[in-house]
């Protein structure tokens, strides 16, 4: 055989090029290292010393917000449910599992009636999704805003992230196809749209404005896309923000909405962290809709939106259990027919996963029996990641070069850093961006795993990183100012 007879079908220069170029930072480079020091720590099987030869004992993921790795523990009125809908045989014995076990009747009633809806979790559901539950999200929407919502309209998914895959093949026709994506954006969006060969049209935030949206910004960027060619379909928010953490007010979500209608694009609205809200109120895209087209019969009557929302975050983090939903408002009935054509591709949703969503969208209510530990479950997790959140602001405020807008909402921070020349210099060495050079710096100094700002899409000339406020305690933000204070010192000019 020839030497240069290849050995396998598949190379890094055959494979769909598209797929090789989309680039995902939340779950690149630094990741991936991040990953390798966490398994030198651990000790392994029959037990061995960990590494001793870095300098920290634990890595922190404060790149992904992954609520449950970093220790956050589940509601356990969903856990209770979910052990009973895995092995329904524990129903036989109602005594054992509320005297032995401290169940109480609402979770076996609430087991019971999500068992007559799906029959069994290991069994395929409807392609669209299991009717009751998507009754249950029809309900807890109009509870939300006040206007009705169609359960023939409302999609469960395999977390959001799947919602945004399916919608975005189906509005993505053609390589001239865009797409207005908020910089900086939570990258799942451009790297979508690299795999479907369609264009990113990036609109900047306004960070001078608490990172808000800014519609004059909107509007450049759509008159110079449509000068370049590009077919602008439909426009990305996300609110509260991904990786900015801030929260839109009314005002600006009804300014999306009236440019969207004055433009007839799409409104993809991301909103999976409405309950993730530490100052003003949540305000959903469908009621900012709706309240515009009461106000103006007809004038919006015809805005697609598309609203999505998942049970990874808020204060369920049931990220690997993948559910979560999309509600259509306002779309053709053929189109609609194409995107359930779409999902039935993949056949369903994980049933487990969307009753999770059922139990996010229903969970129990004062005067049931689970309500008190719910309760302070749900609050204790709010208050945590508030008080980690202020933590972290504040030392943000102390550091050196560093300026961070107040926490609003979602699981975020993204602070802009300025560092000196001599930094830059050496990351240009190192081949990086100089925001790449100092997070790889931050991981190797203190094991804590941030995402440089590059990965999200920055003004020219700025720099950041994002970080979660989700690991427990705040001895981490600690090392956070340690390394910073001593990175400054050493590329300090002389």
């Amino acid at each position: 055989m020839s030497s240069s007879t290849p050995l396998r079908s598949l190379n890094i220069n055959n494979i769909n090029p598209h797929v090789r170029e989309a680039q995902y930072a939340v779950r690149g480079e630094l990741a991936t290292r991040a990953e390798s020091y966490r398994a030198k720590l651990k000790k392994g099987h029959p037990p061995t010393p960990p590494d001793e030869s870095l300098p920290f004992d634990k890595v922190i993921s404060a790149n992904i917000g992954n609520p449950q790795q970093l220790d956050q523990k589940p509601i356990t009125f969903f856990r209770q449910v979910l052990s009973i809908l895995e092995y329904p045989p524990l129903l036989e014995n109602e005594e054992v599992l509320i005297k032995s076990l401290g169940y109480k009747q609402d979770v076996i009633d609430r087991a019971r009636w999500l068992l007559s809806e799906v029959n069994s979790v290991g069994a395929y559901s409807q392609s669209q999704g299991v009717p009751g539950i998507r009754n249950s999200v029809a309900t807890y929407i109009e509870r939300r805003d006040g206007y009705p919502s169609d359960p023939g309209s409302i999609f469960l998914s395999a977390g959001a992230s799947s919602g945004v895959n399916t919608l975005m093949n189906v509005i993505c026709a053609k390589p001239e196809t865009g797409i207005l994506v908020p910089i900086p954006q939570y990258p799942l969006y451009t790297a979508t749209l690299a795999v479907l060969n369609a264009r990113c049209v990036p609109y900047y935030l306004d960070e001078s404005k608490a990172w808000g949206t800014d519609l004059s910004a909107i509007k450049t960027a759509y008159q110079k896309a449509k000068k370049e060619g590009t077919d602008v379909r439909a426009i990305v928010v996300i609110n509260p923000g991904n990786p900015t953490g801030a929260s839109l007010s009314p005002k600006d979500v009804r300014s999306v909405i009236e440019f969207a209608a004055e433009e007839k694009l799409v409104v993809l609205a991301d909103e999976v962290y409405q309950t993730n809200i530490f100052i003003g109120k949540f305000t959903s895209f469908k009621k900012g809709l709706r309240d515009l087209q009461k106000e103006q019969p007809k004038k919006f009557d015809n805005v697609e939106l598309a609203s999505l929302n998942s049970i990874s975050k808020g204060m369920v983090g049931e990220c690997g259990h993948r559910g979560g939903y999309f509600e259509l408002i306002g779309f053709d009935k053929e189109v609609q027919a194409q995107i359930y054509k779409f999902v039935s591709i993949m056949l369903c949703a994980p049933v487990v996963g969307q009753c999770l969503v059922e139990m996010q969208v229903n969970p129990p209510k004062e005067g049931d029996p689970s309500y008190p530990l719910y309760k302070k479950e749900y609050d204790g997790i709010a208050q945590g990641l508030q008080k980690r959140a202020t933590a972290l602001f504040e030392a943000f405020k102390e550091m050196e070069g560093v300026i961070c807008q107040e926490p609003q909402g979602s699981m975020y921070l993204y602070p802009t850093i300025t560092l000196p020349p001599r930094a830059i210099d050496q990351a240009k060495k190192e081949k990086r961006a100089p925001d790449e050079f100092y997070c790889f710096r931050l991981l190797d100094a203190t094991g804590v795993c941030v995402v440089p700002g590059s990965g999200f899409g920055q003004k020219e000339g700025t720099l950041h990183f994002r970080t979660t406020f989700l690991a427990p305690g705040t001895e981490w933000v600690g090392r956070i100012t340690e390394f910073h204070r001593g990175f400054m010192d050493e590329f300090r000019e002389e």
